[in-house]
Parts: structure tokens; C-alpha cells; sequence
């Protein structure tokens, strides 16, 4: 009988002992950790590679430490200039310290998620509507160096943050194209009237040239004639500068005939 007990004994602690082994061998991946607690205690990071833990006395979780892509949910922003958009972003980020993305916080998943949203509302509203689109990738190191430190004691750090579209009403968006145009209006002016003023310069610049001798604005004059003689199909009535009768009528109050002289 006592043989019969120790048999059956035999057959029920050989199963058990074989599944507790079973359950005492882990295997990790390259990009896992595992976090061992003892007893309830905080043990050591294990991995990667084989890992026994022993059942009853020691937990293990598992931490991933590969780069995560989190969607950020579209956020309504209301910018400085009270302008209401609506923002969504991506963050990238990693596990640097198991221990503390376990130890130190509940769930650094959602933790993260909860606190690059509330982030980007409050960067962004601290900015003008024209800053968010132009110097978007200032917002983003901003947002990035924020989530950054707050997250360090998480034992996570923050790659990268990426603004992807800034939603904007309809009438937002017309008030907006009507200001591009007023804009390039007003630099197509400016272009205009500074060429003018160019101009203007260049032609003061050219008078006072030829005032300072009388003999370049009498060839001047010539090659004007000249030009315009040039065409033949039409009559014109070009006027006699003083300049140049200057010397003959001077010749007639002297007396002498400049058109008698030569005979």
C-alpha cells in the first residue's frame, strides 16, 4: 500500500515540477528588458536572452525599448491673436530606463500620450496663427524640449515631435488668401515705385550732365533729329532750341550777316 502512495505521489510532483520549470525559463528579444520584482521589491532589468525567474517568489514584466510612433489627437488651440484651430502631431519616443518607466509610473504609455497633448495646447496658444504656420519647426524643438524634461523622470526620452496639420474654418481661410493678396499688392507697389524713383535719379542725374556743357545738349538734339528723321511717313514740327539760334542772333546785333559772309 505504502508503495502504491509513493508511486502516485511520484506521478503528481513529476508533472508539477516539469510545468514549474517550464515556467521559470523566459526568453527576451534583443529589444526587450525584463523588470524582475522579488517578493514585491524591485530585483534587477534582466534581459536579453534566457531569463529564469521562479515562480511563486519573482514577477517579470516586459518592457519594449524600440522607438514608439504616438498619434496625437487633434487638440483645439486657440493661438494669441484668439484665432480657434484645431492641431494634431506625432511623437516619437523611447524607453531609456525600464526601472523607471515601471517603477515611476503607472502606465508610460498613456502617461506620455495624456502629456504631449496637454503640451501642444499650451505651446501653441502662447503663439500667433502666422507663427504656426510659418515657424512650424520651432514649435516643434519647443514642444519636443518640454516633453523631453518632464519625461526624464519617467525614464523616457523624446526623440522628435512632428506638428502635422493645423485646421483651419472656411472664413479663416478666406481672411487669410485676401491678406496673401493684399500683400503681394502691396510689394508689386513698392517694386513699382521704386523703379520710378530710379529712374527719376537716373534722369536728374543725366540733365545735370548735359547743362554742365552746352555743346553735349546741342549733339543730343542733332541725334534726337536725326532719329526722328528716320521716318518718312509722317510731317513733323520740331522745335528750334534757343541754344543753337543763340550765336546768329547774336551776329545780326553786331551788324554781320553770318549768311552774307560766305558770299
Amino acid at each position: 500500500m505504502m508503495l502504491d502512495f509513493n508511486i502516485g505521489l511520484g506521478g503528481i510532483l513529476l508533472p508539477l515540477l516539469l510545468v514549474l520549470l517550464g515556467a521559470s525559463f523566459r526568453i527576451l528579444r534583443e529589444y526587450e528588458r525584463g523588470v524582475v520584482f522579488q517578493l514585491g521589491r524591485f530585483w534587477k532589468v534582466k534581459g536579453p536572452g534566457l531569463v529564469i525567474v521562479v515562480p511563486g517568489l519573482q514577477q517579470m514584466v516586459r518592457v519594449d525599448m524600440r522607438v514608439v510612433t504616438m498619434d496625437v489627437e487633434p487638440q483645439d488651440v486657440i493661438s494669441r491673436d484668439n484665432v480657434s484651430v484645431k492641431v494634431n502631431a506625432v511623437v516619437f519616443f523611447r524607453v531609456i530606463d525600464p526601472e523607471k518607466a515601471i517603477i515611476q509610473v503607472e502606465n508610460f504609455l498613456m502617461a506620455t500620450s495624456q502629456l504631449a497633448q496637454t503640451t501642444l495646447r499650451v505651446v501653441l496658444g502662447k503663439h500667433e496663427l502666422d507663427e504656426m504656420l510659418a515657424e512650424r519647426e520651432r514649435l516643434n524643438q519647443d514642444v519636443q524640449q518640454i516633453l523631453d524634461s518632464q519625461t526624464d523622470a519617467w525614464g523616457i526620452k523624446v526623440t522628435n515631435v512632428e506638428i502635422k496639420h493645423i485646421d483651419l474654418n472656411e472664413s479663416m481661410v478666406r481672411a487669410i488668401a485676401r491678406q496673401a493678396e493684399a500683400e503681394r499688392e502691396r510689394r508689386a507697389k513698392v517694386i513699382h515705385a521704386e523703379g520710378e524713383k530710379q529712374a527719376a535719379e537716373s534722369l536728374l542725374e543725366a540733365a545735370r550732365m548735359l547743362s554742365a556743357q552746352p555743346e553735349a545738349m546741342q549733339l543730343r538734339y542733332l541725334q534726337t533729329m536725326t532719329q526722328v528723321a528716320g521716318d518718312r511717313t509722317s510731317t513733323l514740327v520740331f522745335p528750334l532750341p534757343m541754344d543753337l539760334l543763340g550765336p546768329l542772333l547774336a551776329g545780326r546785333q553786331r551788324g554781320d550777316d553770318p549768311l552774307k559772309s560766305g558770299g
